[in-house]
């Protein structure tokens, strides 16, 4: 939106009135606010407070399931996605092992639920997250 705090304050007292007009309360209480800035002094922590409500400041945010960071990195997204993988690859590694299954069936149940879980919200990522993922699993992503 902007750097400047006053703007900030501006903006969110206006999605307040907004919101009250149309019958939607923001709550001060689980609404939280995060600067993203090249400018390493930009992370000075302030409240912004409108009539009712006081919404703090967090260092990073979970959003579709992806974490977003005040930061550029991408290396604790990709922790996070392939803890979560190896989560799902733990819970399903029996059927995966059993010898009833043919080698066919394992990389189609492979492919639909531990993927999946890796991949998810990928449409969202950037292409180098998108390459490193790639070199992770060894996958065409």
């Amino acid at each position: 939106m902007d750097g400047s705090v006053n703007t900030v304050k501006k903006n969110t007292e206006t999605l307040v009135v907004a919101s009250k007009k149309i019958g939607l309360e923001v709550n001060g209480d689980t609404t939280r606010y995060m600067v993203m800035s090249v400018d390493q002094n930009a992370g000075t922590s302030h409240n912004i407070k409108t009539d009712n409500s006081s919404f703090g400041r967090v260092e990073q945010l979970k959003y579709l399931g992806t974490t977003v960071t005040d930061q550029t990195s991408i290396q604790e997204e990709m922790k996070n996605r392939l803890k979560s993988g190896n989560i799902c690859y733990h819970s399903v590694q029996n059927l995966l092992s059993s010898s009833l299954l043919s080698k066919n069936k394992n990389i189609k149940i492979y492919r639909a639920i531990i993927l999946s879980v890796v991949l998810y919200g990928c449409e969202t990522w950037s292409l180098t997250m998108m390459e490193e993922c790639r070199l992770q699993l060894r996958i065409g992503c």
